[in-house]
């Protein structure tokens, strides 16, 4: 870039240039900027001499620009708004953004956020696309190599230049069908749920599910000596509920928020047994690298992805 000769240019000239270009008066222009007349003529002078061209003849009382102006007059409507954004930091309008913003996010989450989010969106950001998937190869991976903007996870140990912030804290029960052997009961104990098989909703954000991998429930159970017997692993959530509905399968869960509510009434929760130590507390976060900590719109989504989470509770197998 050749600072020197960008030096000799006054930028405020450009300002000038873009009245005249509009107005197509010296006159107009002038009051348009809150000069007199004869400070525009003298900026229309310097301008003729920067940019060694005469900018615009006259026809009758309006001003016809030249070829050159005419090239100008389709750069630089682009050029000052983009010195605008850069020193408007802090005056974010999302109403003006246009762009691609990629999340990963686990289906029991995306099925209840993403309509609500889509909401907004389409209200307050029209030119923003969602790319939504709930399969990675690496969450931390692709963050920090840009494929991805955002992630909604479990909380879990990330490298320092991964953000996390807090969305919510859930609390684990049993779910199982309407007409299952132990609805009727009002309390569950660990000897009665092992009875039965179970589906395991894996929740993580990955492209391939294993029966291998172990749940926080499978853990307190190998603490006790005991296993529970499991029939379906899988990370299709509708799959998991209609399975749950239609078999006498169990399912180690949470309770789920607005959205889903409407289509559980086949579905019956109780406590988790006491007899199982627990964690009492599960953690769902937002994830984001560093790199985009500072970017308006990055700001301006993290707020109203917080916000809508925080209204709802939702599914988490543990």
């Amino acid at each position: 870039m050749n600072l020197q000769k960008l030096s000799r240019l006054d930028l405020n000239l450009l300002v000038s240039l873009q009245a005249l270009l509009e107005e197509k008066s010296v006159t107009r222009a002038a009051a348009r900027l809150f000069i007199s007349q004869p400070a525009m003529s003298r900026v229309l002078q310097r301008l003729r001499y920067q940019l060694d061209d005469p900018l615009f003849t006259r026809t009758g009382n309006e001003l016809v620009p030249t070829p050159k102006a005419r090239d100008l007059q389709q750069r630089l409507p682009r050029l000052l708004d983009g010195i605008l954004d850069m020193v408007s930091e802090g005056e974010f309008d999302p109403t003006t953004y246009v762009g691609e913003i990629t999340i990963a996010v686990p289906e029991f989450v995306a099925i209840s956020l993403i309509s609500q989010l889509t909401k907004v969106i389409t209200e307050y950001a029209p030119g923003l696309i969602l790319s939504i998937s709930s399969e990675t190869d690496s969450v931390e991976g692709e963050l920090a190599d840009g494929v991805l903007d955002f992630a909604i996870d479990i909380e879990k140990t990330m490298t320092d230049d991964i953000t996390t912030t807090p969305l919510a804290i859930f609390t684990p029960s049993i779910w199982m069908r309407e007409g299952h052997p132990l609805a009727h009961k009002e309390t569950v104990t660990l000897t009665e749920i092992l009875e039965y098989p179970f589906i395991q909703y894996y929740l993580l954000i990955s492209k391939r599910v294993s029966a291998r991998t172990d749940a926080r429930f499978d853990r307190a159970l190998r603490e006790l000596g005991l296993k529970r017997k499991k029939t379906l692993v899988t990370n299709q959530l509708m799959t998991a509920m209609e399975t749950v509905c239609d078999t006498d399968c169990l399912m180690v869960a949470a309770k789920y928020g607005v959205t889903m509510e409407r289509e559980m009434h086949r579905i019956i929760r109780k406590r988790y047994p006491a007899d199982i130590p627990h964690e009492g507390k599960i953690k769902l976060v937002l994830l984001q690298h560093q790199r985009t900590s500072g970017s308006p719109i990055h700001q301006w989504l993290s707020e109203k992805i917080v916000g809508l989470i925080q209204e709802r509770e939702t599914i988490i197998d543990v």
